[in-house]
């Protein structure tokens, strides 16, 4: 598993955030997504409960 997948859910569970885990990463809230979906994919499971806008 990359690394950065696994750093990247780490700060979301962290910060409860997508957005703050963007700020804190310096990357962009998309790119969050984006790494979010591929570990779901590779996990074969949704790892967050709840609508698209409760990942903001």
């Amino acid at each position: 598993m990359d690394i950065e997948l696994a750093r990247t859910f780490l700060e979301i569970v962290s910060t409860g955030s997508f957005i703050r885990a963007a700020e804190r990463l310096n990357v962009a809230q998309t790119t969050v997504s984006a790494r979010i979906r591929h570990l779901e994919q590779l996990l074969g499971r949704p790892l967050f409960i709840g609508t698209k806008a409760a990942r903001h």
